[in-house]
């Protein structure tokens, strides 16, 4: 039996209520009480990571220090609580199958009949006790709603884990309580249904977060209350908020914290969010702004690129600015329309993806920003093409990444197992935390303020240094490379040609956080309000 406690986030009426800013606002409630958490997330598609799923079907992935391509809720996790995820804090039902048809294979079961109980939901009970590390208490997120068919066996083994785990388990339920116009009134039907549902299956919840779109009365709370079977103060609204950051100060304000701590028999010393209110208080009320261009190829999903968008947010933090993004399609870019779509942005920044479309636009975009001297900030893809756009517009080569033109006599960018020879599929790709070495004096070590960093990657073309004096001789400074000198990390160009010019082949954004950003974001930011001349 553990002495850990473990709170499950179930979701119902429909997908996308935000369970993961739930979990993660639950767990920055119990930090200042002492606590260490930790979270899970389960995702119940046949994936077995969302590593090649599109960033349409899914949004981004986010990248962990161990090289785990996971659900973009772990960035949240680690944005609210500062807790570093790893592999074991996401799993999915491809990756349950997997391992259990593996066993199979290899004979593990001793012959015995495979099934869904208690083998698979055996299985999710491992992953779900292995997420548990040193923390104290375990958030885990199901994935989907209640009622799909893929849920089932992870509510099975969530109900069994609560049976071997009494009084150490609290079941938390996001549902939805809709306003209907037509008659002018919130409707309660979607959630008793949904808890009936969980109930169905022996699960009954603790505590109901009803996301509402206006003030929930007492007495709507008093009525869901009735007929889900749980006290009043276990309704808790979850207000539509303009800043995600405030989520969790709504629910303090309902005593969320309190009632989890109540409900596992566990001292409440009160939570000193100050920090937090304080955080929310500079965003609301930010007297200046600058407007970044990000030209991408997922633009139409704006999840495709949370991270980036918060690390920009967070960027903008220390100099009480506030940052506009501006989403560009890349493919919409040509040479007609750059001037009016781009001239009037404060800084421009390239971000990361795969494959050749809408490569011409973020070239076009990135001369642009060189030659009329905007502040660019490029990352992985962005990084590459910003060399791709130096090598034939300043060096005058036919220069072209292996990824789009593998016949191209200039690859400037080329294939991580032709350096390496690595060619397995599953191989090809440099993913998690690697050390990175700054050259003395350049930007990158003014804005890291030390010489060796280590960040997370997720790519399989680099720089290749075959073309790297051709480059440099022409003005490109190399500023970051890995400590083996394999790898180059970081270039930039000189402040003598370019006020704030740099890509990076890593993803600063998955590390930063709204009370600590990162500080290449910092730096980018301060070279717009420089590029706007705000007066300070």
């Amino acid at each position: 039996m553990s002495s850990t406690k473990f709170i499950f986030v179930t979701g119902g009426v429909l997908s996308g209520l935000g369970k993961g800013i739930a979990c993660s606002s639950v767990g920055l409630l119990l930090q200042p009480q002492g606590f260490r958490v930790s979270f899970l997330k389960l995702d119940p598609y046949l994936n077995v990571d969302p590593g090649t799923m599109s960033p349409f079907q899914h949004g981004e992935v986010f990248v962990t220090d161990d090289g785990a391509e996971t659900d973009l809720d772990l960035g949240n996790y680690e944005r609210f609580s500062g807790v570093t995820m790893t592999r074991a804090n996401n799993s999915t039902s491809g990756r349950i199958y997997q391992i259990v048809i593996e066993r199979e294979r290899r004979g593990d079961y001793l012959g015995k009949t495979v099934q869904v109980i208690p083998h698979v939901t055996n299985e999710i009970k491992k992953t779900i006790l292995g997420a548990v590390g040193s923390a104290e208490f375990l958030i885990v997120e199901v994935g989907g709603t209640v009622g799909d068919i893929e849920s089932l066996p992870f509510l099975e083994a969530i109900r069994q884990i609560s049976q071997e785990n009494r009084g150490n388990c609290v079941f938390v339920h996001l549902t939805l309580v809709p306003y209907l116009s037509s008659s002018g009134e919130l409707k309660t039907k979607p959630t008793q249904h949904s808890v009936r549902e969980l109930r169905e299956i022996g699960l009954q919840p603790d505590i109901l977060l009803c996301r509402v779109d206006r003030a929930l009365p007492q007495e709507i709370k008093d009525k869901i209350a009735l007929f889900c079977n749980l006290p009043a103060e276990a309704v808790i609204a979850a207000p539509n908020v303009k800043n995600i950051y405030e989520v969790p100060l709504r629910f303090h304000e309902e005593g969320l914290g309190e009632i989890i701590l109540r409900r596992l028999g566990l001292l409440y010393r009160g939570e000193n969010l100050a920090p937090w209110y304080n955080l929310v208080e500079t965003m609301a009320n930010f007297s200046q702004t600058v407007t970044i261009g990000i030209v991408g190829k997922y633009v139409e999903l704006g999840d495709s690129y949370k991270s980036l968008a918060e690390a920009l947010l967070h960027g903008g933090l220390p100099h009480n600015i506030g940052v506009n993004l501006e989403w560009i399609e890349s493919e919409d870019l040509n040479p007609n329309n750059l001037g009016s779509k781009l001239s009037h942005l404060d800084g421009i920044l390239v971000p990361g993806g795969f494959g050749s479309r809408g490569i011409a636009g973020k070239i076009r975009a990135i001369e642009y920003a060189r030659t009329q001297q905007i502040p660019f900030f490029g990352i992985c893809l962005g990084f590459q093409c910003a060399v791709i756009e130096y090598a034939r517009n300043v060096c005058g080569l036919d220069a072209d990444s292996a990824e789009f033109n593998p016949n191209s006599p200039s690859r400037v960018i080329y294939k991580l197992r032709e350096l390496r020879g690595v060619d397995d599929l599953g191989g090809n790709m440099r993913l998690g935390a690697y050390d990175c070495e700054l050259e003395v004096g350049s930007l990158a070590m003014q804005i890291y303020g030390e010489q060796k960093i280590s960040e997370r990657h997720r790519h399989r073309y680099e720089f290749n240094r075959e073309f790297e004096e051709v480059l440099t001789k022409a003005g490109l400074i190399i500023s970051g490379q890995s400590p083996d000198r394999d790898f180059i990390e970081i270039i930039e160009l000189s402040r003598e040609v370019h006020p704030w010019f740099l890509g990076c082949q890593f993803h600063p954004e998955f590390k930063s956080r709204p009370l600590a950003p990162h500080p290449v974001f910092v730096s980018f930011i301060q070279a717009t309000i420089d590029y706007k001349n705000i007066p300070f």
